[in-house]
């Protein structure tokens, strides 16, 4: 299922201010908040999907991003192409915690009710690399890959921590000048989980869990290019018992093509023909990532001269259309001829024939350069 709009979901324009996010925010929250919809998921989702899209768009850099390369520019920061976010890690109580400034003590300092909830514990999260070729970067593939990650042990089981009675908090009563204060801090015995390890089968670690592989397999959409991250959801490590297990953080590397250069949604390639095939005129067949095509050298076609293949680049990250193709001519002279050719262009020369006659008009390096962007 495909994220919404964050400005959908928060109901604003992309020329919002920082302080309509916000109210924004709280106005969707406070409708969809769980204590106000005792029982229904939907409300509960909606409640999830608003805390994930102020989380981004209150977080200048964050928001800079999703503006420019909408999900897909966040990895794994809040969603990404793998749907990370909340959805996977964060509880309520995670959400309140974060964004307690724009609830102050409405619902009694963050919890639902002002009570203690146990913290639902979270695997960490694995980091792998995949190349990706261009053909693979337009059109978007299906990698399986195998990775190392933390398991739960079979036969490994859990009791309740005795510290905190499975509460996962302990309470601390401090003398001060101002008479007795208690605060309420993690357990320090089972780490907030409200559990501890019983049942450790051999091979496992202290929390029960073991290394093992696994085969993961990662759908990488159309327009993925070098330094995306992508999220996907659940794939990490395990947690200790019974958690959320973390996510799987996939960075896209690219592997140099021999032929074709890459610049944003642009690519470039080079083209020689002979000095013949530039005076006269030619078709070439040439490779782009969508398959071969031809094009047309025209006659008299000098060194340097650029074409321009429209669409035939990389598909924007935002989904606004595609790049060009650029082909670069380079006349190809000569460096060992016969004596018949040498003989027909010394003819050449002392006829007056074939020589360079600039006409003004040539472009410069620097206007092809201004070309390519307007």
């Amino acid at each position: 299922m495909s994220k919404r709009d964050y400005y959908e979901v928060l109901e604003i324009t992309r020329t919002a201010s920082a302080e309509e996010i916000k109210k924004a925010y709280r106005k969707m929250a406070l409708k969809h908040h769980p204590d106000k919809n005792p029982g229904d998921k939907t409300a509960e989702e909606k409640f999830k999907e608003a805390a994930e899209a102020y989380e981004v768009l209150s977080d200048g850099n964050k928001k800079a991003r999703y503006d420019q390369y909408g999900h897909a520019g966040l990895g794994g920061a809040a969603g990404g192409f793998g749907g990370g976010g909340f959805g996977g890690g964060m509880n309520m109580e995670d959400i309140f915690s974060q964004f307690g400034d724009i609830f102050g003590g409405h619902f009694g300092g963050g919890g639902f009710g002002g009570g203690s909830q146990r913290q639902q514990l979270r695997g960490s999260n694995l980091r792998v690399r995949i190349k990706l070729n261009l053909e693979e970067m337009v059109n978007g593939t299906q990698k399986t890959i195998k990775v190392k990650k933390m398991k739960l042990a079979p036969g490994a089981t859990a009791k309740t921590c005795s510290t905190c009675g499975g509460s996962g908090v302990q309470m601390k009563v401090m003398n001060t000048m101002f008479g007795q204060m208690q605060t309420q801090t993690q357990c320090g015995t089972c780490g907030g989980a409200g559990k501890i390890a019983d049942k450790i089968p051999a091979g496992a670690n202290s929390q029960g869990l073991i290394k093992e592989d696994e085969e993961v397999t990662i759908n990488i959409p159309a327009g993925a290019r070098e330094g995306i991250q992508l999220n996907v959801r659940g794939k990490g490590n395990d947690a200790p018992f019974g958690g959320n297990p973390g996510d799987l953080l996939v960075v896209v590397e690219e592997e140099v093509d021999a032929t074709i250069k890459r610049e944003g949604d642009n690519l470039h390639q080079e083209l020689y023909v002979s000095f013949a095939e530039a005076a006269l005129g030619t078709q070439k067949e040439i490779p782009t990532v969508g398959g071969k095509v031809k094009i047309k050298v025209d006659a008299g076609t000098q060194s340097g001269k650029i074409l321009r293949l429209s669409g035939k680049g990389l598909p924007s990250i935002d989904n606004y259309g595609k790049g060009d193709m650029f082909v670069h001519i380079n006349v190809w002279t000569p460096q060992r001829l016969s004596q018949e050719q040498k003989e027909f262009f010394e003819k050449q020369i002392a006829n007056g024939e074939m020589m360079a006659e600039p006409s003004g008009k040539e472009k410069t390096f620097f206007d092809k350069v201004r070309d390519l962007f307007n």
